[in-house]
């Protein structure tokens, strides 16, 4: 492993799996990657482990967290699970480089809960990933409850979107249901419980900071949208008194990891602000640094 001209190692939380064998399992969205996203169209066909690991490299990325996400209810025409067996196998070829995230699905009820339990207990996952917008389930929903439940009493941290959905398919729009205000009452219910609120909560990230700021358990993750275009408001969250709240994230390949290390470069943060977003924060919180 060489990292490039980056004086800190940063580790990716967001990094969608992205092997041509996955992606044609997959309902064809390049419309909405390349066009509406501006994916680079290579990137569309499919990149192997070793190719990403290449472009992390590139980008002083020193290690993903590679997510098995569960897009939608399984039986859903639009919908995707990636297998967690594809995930723990990237993480058992790659141990230095890779961790695994399970994705969930509020449908499946105790057996999507058991699943999780295999995931970390087997597998050696470190954390759950899921989407509310694509169940149209908030996540404040008491379908969601039994996975935190299970989250705490495994002590792994679980993220999730907030902000709006995306219109991925003209003929399925999603409600956005995952305004940030809606952890509030999750992080009252499970206080033990580590929580990231990924995507920056846009257009929401006042509020998405005002969780962080209230609980203890709560957390940002900053991937899917460009640091160059974060809100004043954001950057000075990171720089300051936010500085142990803020995790670093691509949502790769929606963003590509050089041209985000570079932009959050460009923010000029403090050197103890900036390390705790791309390396320190993202140890202490899923207990990597034990």
């Amino acid at each position: 492993m060489t990292l490039h001209s980056y004086d800190i190692p940063a580790i990716d939380a967001v990094v969608n799996i992205w092997t041509p064998e996955l992606l044609a399992q997959r309902p064809k969205r390049d419309a909405f990657y390349s066009g509406k996203m501006n994916v680079d169209t290579a990137i569309m066909q499919g990149l192997s482990h070793e190719d990403m690991l290449r472009r992390m490299d590139a980008a002083g990325i020193e290690q993903a967290f590679l997510i098995a996400a569960k897009v939608g209810p399984w039986q859903h025409r639009a919908s995707y699970h990636v297998p967690y067996e594809a995930v723990a196998e990237a993480v058992n070829r790659h141990p230095d480089r890779f961790h695994g995230l399970a994705g969930l699905d509020p449908t499946e009820g105790m057996r999507g809960v058991r699943e999780l339990e295999k995931a970390v207990r087997e597998y050696g996952f470190i954390g759950a990933h899921f989407y509310p917008h694509w169940f149209e389930l908030a996540p404040d929903h008491a379908k969601w409850y039994p996975f935190y439940a299970k989250c705490a009493e495994l002590d792994v941290p679980v993220q999730l979107q907030v902000g709006q959905s995306m219109i991925y398919d003209p003929s399925h729009r999603l409600r956005s249901v995952g305004r940030p205000i809606c952890l509030d009452a999750v992080a009252c219910d499970f206080p033990e419980l580590k929580i990231i609120g990924i995507h920056v909560g846009i257009p929401w990230t006042e509020e998405m900071i005002a969780m962080a700021w209230k609980h203890p358990n709560v957390y940002i993750g900053t991937d899917a949208h460009s640091p160059r275009y974060w809100s004043e408001a954001f950057v000075k969250y990171i720089d300051s008194y936010g500085q142990d709240k803020v995790i670093f994230g691509t949502d790769f390949p929606i963003l590509d990891f050089k041209r985000a290390r570079d932009e959050i470069e460009a923010l000029r943060l403090r050197p103890g602000p900036r390390e705790k977003l791309l390396r320190g924060n993202v140890l202490r919180v899923y207990g990597l640094d034990r």
